[in-house]
């Protein structure tokens, strides 16, 4: 068990997009440090490693994976990497906090969190939302009650990337698709509120590539309840959500998956609206969570549990199943 005052020096694996966003906010954890950066670029590890402060750049992975002086491990490569860079982290007993979605599929998941096991080594998968201060006070307030149960859940993610065959968005091989990308956000949201669903109804559009261009999807649960989600690479949406339940309505306003603002709106009209928004991106909120159970010797997350992890995953395999969507053919 690391000491509560320990410095945690984390290295980020696979310096895109998103890991910048990550780097950025690391810098506003306290007792962290982005310590190191690996890329299979030396130039591009360099160049992160100047731009985010880094101590060491690494131009292939194993590097990072044997630094001793590494704590944890940001993996920011594509889905199809996920499972492969995971378990050679964990083997060398780094804790991971791996970009969701977790893996491809179940069968990668659990195989993932059986090695986390039997290492005895802290994994989490970086749904980042649920640890944001909006869905926590949203979360909080639908426990107490005060507006009954929920009765359905609307949730959209759309945006339009340029056209790119060979690109992460568009690729097969490397998990492209709305659905991993971007539709694993409303599933998130579904399944954190409602639960898991009792039935599934599902269809998509493709690209040329193979992958999904949308996917529209129908969650069916007991007494008529339902989630109605979305996620489109064919064009810009709302990407908010809505929660209905029988004494009121709560609105995550855009972009529901990011800090934002909610209002909550009771059956009579009145409206509260609370902001959320702070002075960082929120992926500081996600890795204060994970430093604190590095430090206290904790090997999973009560928030974003195993459990949870592999219901999400089942759940959006059993999606690609309907949709005929697979990376294994």
């Amino acid at each position: 068990m690391l000491s509560k005052s320990k410095q945690i020096r984390w290295g980020i694996l696979a310096p895109g997009h998103i890991a910048a966003k990550f780097a950025a906010d690391l810098a506003t954890v306290k007792d962290a440090q982005l310590y190191a950066i690996a890329s299979r670029s030396l130039e591009k590890a360099l160049a992160f490693k100047k731009m985010y402060h880094a101590k060491v750049a690494y131009g292939n992975y194993m590097d990072l994976i044997n630094d001793p002086k590494v704590d944890a491990i940001y993996i920011a490569t594509p889905h199809a990497f996920h499972k492969i860079y995971t378990i050679d982290c964990l083997r060398q007993k780094k804790a991971v906090l791996c970009e969701k979605p977790l893996a491809l599929n179940s069968a990668d998941v659990a195989q993932m969190i059986q090695v986390a096991r039997q290492e005895n080594v802290l994994l989490m998968e970086a749904l980042w939302t649920a640890f944001l201060p909006h869905y926590k006070e949203v979360k909080s307030f639908l426990s107490t009650g005060a507006y009954g149960e929920v009765t359905s859940v609307e949730a959209d993610f759309g945006f339009t990337p340029e056209f790119n065959a060979g690109s992460r968005l568009f690729n097969k091989q490397l998990g492209g698709g709305s659905l991993l990308d971007i539709g694993i956000y409303p599933i998130f949201l579904a399944l954190g509120i409602m639960g898991l669903p009792e039935r599934i109804e599902a269809n998509a559009q493709f690209f040329e590539t193979g992958v999904d261009s949308t996917c529209r999807m129908k969650f069916h649960y007991s007494h008529g309840k339902s989630a109605l989600l979305y996620s489109t690479l064919l064009e810009k949406t709302p990407t908010k959500a809505i929660i209905e339940c029988e004494k009121g309505k709560i609105i995550i306003h855009t972009p529901f998956h990011k800090p934002t603002s909610v209002s909550f709106i009771d059956n009579d009209g009145k409206e509260t609206l609370v902001d959320y928004k702070g002075t960082t991106l929120g992926y500081n909120f996600e890795i204060a969570h994970f430093n604190e159970l590095l430090r206290g010797g904790k090997t999973e997350s009560p928030i974003v549990s195993f459990e949870f992890s592999k219901d999400l995953m089942d759940t959006m395999d059993k999606v690609k199943e309907i949709i005929g969507l697979s990376y294994f053919e």
